[in-house]
């Protein structure tokens, strides 16, 4: 989708705001920049300024944007009701934004954890767990949405204390935003993309993450690459993030088929040859599991092979989603089978 598309979409989502029309219900959620919360099209509190507000096409986008759920229309829900059940997980939620609810802490609690499972996924259409991920990385990820800059008054509005914000962000990147000098870090930045929001990370010696902000195993992915760097994970500018939002920008314009960034070394050393192998593979073209084994001369590797592209937290830089079963059939990309699809579809154009 162009800026011009995107635009014409804003602007239809924007008046059917105004009027609450209820037939946008399910089709877009909004999300009001002044006070960290989204809402259904229908939501019955009072409207804000055009400049405040900005759509979503699911709430999980929302949510990964550092928003939470309106208490008033209840956009988590298909009718807007919830039990006291639910509620009650998603007060804690927010009371402990950087600490995961663990089955244990369920229990403590007086509740089922099965029962809770249960309720959640037919309330919320999405598990507990997948709840707290994205409140948690969408916590997180406000600081890199925003830059460097970080306010308070920001801060406050995504979460109910500045202090669960911050918590939330140390834990995730290792060093809160105003608290960097002398340590070594790595630059993230947010890049806004039609299939959603991308996170990059960087350094002096090229890019070691460029991957979708809801993918599942992201966050131990980063927790990982602390690790192993000893680095800290900062918002900021860098030449190489600079880069790579120029050149996945014109990827999705579809004037770029090729990328030219510098990348960190990163993985294994049948990782490594795995991913150079995927490199390989044409814009448009795809090569089976087993294609890619036969390739680098491992033709036995197939699941090897299998969980080193999985392992691939630079995507479409690196082009796993160009890796499909031996049957033709789309399998295991961390971004879901429906981005999967629309890269492809992008690329054969």
């Amino acid at each position: 989708m162009s800026e011009k598309q995107f635009a014409k979409r804003d602007d239809e989502f924007w008046r059917a705001l105004e009027r609450r029309d209820a037939t946008y219900e399910g089709i877009f959620f909004v999300g009001v920049k002044t006070t960290g919360i989204f809402c259904r099209p229908t939501c019955s509190a009072r409207k804000p300024l055009r400049k405040n507000v900005e759509f979503f096409s699911d709430k999980t986008e929302a949510l990964y944007a550092g928003y939470r759920p309106c208490l008033r229309c209840r956009p988590m829900t298909a009718n807007g009701h919830v039990a006291a059940l639910i509620e009650t997980l998603r007060e804690q939620v927010e009371k402990r934004p950087d600490e995961p609810l663990h089955e244990r802490d369920l229990l403590a609690m007086g509740i089922e954890p099965s029962t809770a499972r249960r309720q959640f996924q037919r309330y919320y259409g999405m598990s507990f767990q997948a709840y707290q991920r994205a409140r948690r990385m969408g916590s997180a990820l406000v600081a890199v949405r925003n830059g460097s800059n970080v306010l308070e008054t920001q801060l406050s509005h995504g979460y109910e204390s500045s202090s669960g914000f911050r918590d939330a962000f140390a834990k995730l990147f290792g060093a809160t935003p105003s608290k960097t000098d002398g340590v070594h870090c790595l630059l993230a930045r947010w890049i806004d993309s039609p299939l959603g929001a991308i996170l990059a990370l960087a350094g002096d010696d090229g890019l070691y993450v460029l991957d979708w902000a809801n993918r599942r195993g992201l966050e131990r992915e980063i927790l990982r690459l602390r690790q192993r760097t000893k680095f800290a994970i900062v918002p900021g500018e860098h030449k190489v993030l600079t880069q790579a939002a120029r050149e996945i920008g014109e990827y999705f314009a579809g004037t770029r088929k090729h990328f030219t960034l510098k990348l960190a070394p990163r993985g294994t050393e049948f990782q490594r040859r795995v991913w150079d192998m995927l490199l390989q593979i044409p814009p448009g073209k795809t090569r089976s599991y087993a294609d890619v084994a036969k390739n680098i001369g491992e033709p036995g590797a197939v699941r090897a092979v299998a969980r080193a592209v999985g392992d691939n937290y630079r995507g479409i830089i690196i082009p796993c989603h160009r890796v499909i079963g031996s049957d033709g059939s789309l399998t295991g990309y961390g971004g879901g089978l429906a981005r999967k699809q629309w890269l492809l579809d992008h690329e054969r154009l």
